[in-house]
């Protein structure tokens, strides 16, 4: 009976990769626990394995102490001696407990305490195997599914194939064989415990090394590797030799090497591009098969490139719906910004015409103080066109603006657009020259009229009547109205006579108009009689 259960227990210990120790340790936890439930004790208890006879006792632990604090774990010298004469302070008393009256229910606990226990054990055993694997290549057997996952035999212990790390294109049978690399060990998950991949980058990584004998030397190394799943692969190479071709040694004679490592990925398209060290010429390189123009960093600290190619080559760079791009981006690592030489240069032409398009200083608004004006511009806000682009809460983190100042601020911003703004400044500036002509205007006519004497006056009238005898009609209301102004120029602003004298000449003069002219069309009915 001895030998035929530790014959078990050898056999389960093969069975679950764990060492016997740890089967009958659990056995005697299991006895342990049965003991308990059934004695409903708390008394410190221990269980013991005897290989010779296959028996497990259990017994009852007191420590030997001087003064007894706790009566379910210690036991005093002198009761101690009752039970073992040579009992000292710091010994254990054990007293054997009956296990022959456990019963079913203590016989089904320590069972169900066992196969916990050899769980645990296992797991720990898998944990400790397999955590230190992790990035290796590994052949499994697809043995069943559970939902989107599958469930693989790697041999000693089964694995997950999750569904986000299943390749899109492939399909899986049962009992198909598959090369997958460990992604990690979960110690926490419930079923198995090992992750293993076929989406991952570092499978296309093992596979070269598999194939690639310069790699797996380490005389050419892989530096980085993006890929998304079943349809495109980017592996950056790089010799150690400098007469070894890194890019040639991946792809073989006549592609012999990368084509069965896409016969093996199922068709998935693999770039190969030789690395640099320097960022430029990487992400020029990255981003094959498309030609790059231009690259240029934006922001170091960031990480962000703007590329530049020619018109015909943008969607070759972006390629399906971005996977190139966005592939070379995770290649590189830094933030890919691809722009047509088209499209740069609209961009240029707008940033040069934001940078010489004219703008309107804060005071040309109208209803807005000075003092208002001076904290505007104290945040950094000095033309109208930039105020317009505010919001309300913008214009009010300002200090010393509040709710109804941003309320009057955009009413004039408001005038300011719907004519009262650069239309405004004109009709003012043109007032204002108009005003200055007047005045040069009014000097020079009065200069003229105090330097007028008889004679000149005696001369025009000469000069009137024969040009009225020649037929010519002169039109008097324009030397009226010279004078007139020049008059006004000189006086300003004249009194209420002043103007209805000013009007009741400029009567007279418009009747001897047309007196006159009355007269020049009645001479030519003389000249025919």
């Amino acid at each position: 009976m001895a030998n035929l259960l530790y014959q078990q227990i050898e056999m389960l210990s093969r069975e679950k990769h764990i060492e016997p120790e740890i089967v009958v340790s659990a056995i005697e936890d299991a006895m342990v626990v049965a003991a308990r439930k059934y004695y409903k004790t708390e008394e410190n208890l221990r269980g013991k394995f005897n290989a010779e006879t296959g028996q497990v006792d259990v017994f009852s632990v007191l420590t030997v102490v001087e003064e007894v604090t706790d009566p379910k774990s210690e036991i005093s010298l002198a009761d101690a001696k009752k039970k073992n004469p040579g009992a000292e302070i710091g010994t254990e008393i054990l007293t054997t407990k009956p296990i022959d009256v456990l019963g079913r229910i203590a016989a089904q606990t320590a069972k169900q305490v066992i196969l916990q226990k050899v769980r645990e054990a296992e797991r720990d055993t898998i944990y400790n195997e397999y955590h230190t694997r992790v990035g290796e290549l590994v052949t499994v057997i697809v043995k069943r599914a559970e939902g989107p996952d599958l469930i693989v035999d790697m041999g000693r212990t089964e694995a997950r194939l999750p569904k986000r790390e299943q390749s899109k294109l492939e399909t899986y049978n049962i009992g198909e064989r598959l090369r997958v690399v460990i992604k990690m060990v979960d110690r926490a998950a419930k079923g198995p415990q090992v992750i293993v991949s076929r989406g991952d980058a570092s499978l296309v990584q093992r596979l070269f090394e598999m194939e690639v004998p310069e790699i797996y030397d380490g005389t050419v190394q892989i530096r980085f590797a993006a890929r998304e799943a079943g349809e495109r692969t980017k592996v950056a190479v790089m010799s150690r030799d400098k007469d070894v071709d890194p890019v040639g040694a991946c792809v073989g004679m006549k592609g012999m090497r990368v084509q069965s490592i896409i016969r093996e990925l199922r068709g998935e398209k693999i770039d190969i591009i030789p690395y640099s060290e320097e960022t430029v010429a990487f992400a020029q390189k990255a981003l094959s098969p498309a030609k790059v123009t231009r690259v240029q960093i934006v922001d170091p600290e960031t990480k962000k490139l703007e590329v530049i190619v020619e018109d015909s080559q943008l969607s070759l760079a972006i390629g399906k719906k971005g996977q190139n791009v966005r592939l070379a981006s995770k290649l590189i690592g830094w933030d890919i910004d691809i722009k047509s030489e088209e499209e740069k240069r609209r961009e240029i032409e707008e940033q040069m015409t934001a940078l010489t398009a004219p703008t309107t200083p804060l005071t040309a608004l109208a209803g807005v103080g000075p003092k208002t004006i001076e904290k505007i511009e104290a945040a950094g806000i000095t033309n109208v066109e930039k105020l317009a682009g505010m919001t309300p809460e913008q214009l009010m983190e300002i200090p010393g603006i509040g709710e109804k100042m941003v309320d009057k601020i955009y009413q004039a911003v408001n005038r300011f657009y719907e004519g009262g703004g650069e239309a405004a400044a004109t009709a003012s500036e043109a007032v204002e020259n108009t005003d200055t002509l007047t005045e040069d205007a009014g000097t020079e006519a009065g200069a003229a009229g105090e330097a007028g004497t008889a004679e000149e006056a005696s001369a025009a009238a000469h000069a009137g009547e024969q040009a009225s005898e020649a037929g010519v009609v002169e039109a008097p209301e324009d030397a009226d109205e010279t004078a007139g102004q020049g008059e006004q120029a000189r006086q300003g602003e004249q009194a209420p006579g002043a103007e209805q004298e000013s009007e009741a000449k400029n009567e007279n003069a418009g009747e001897a108009e047309s007196a006159e002219g009355k007269s020049d069309a009645e001479r030519p009915e003389e000249a025919k009689s």
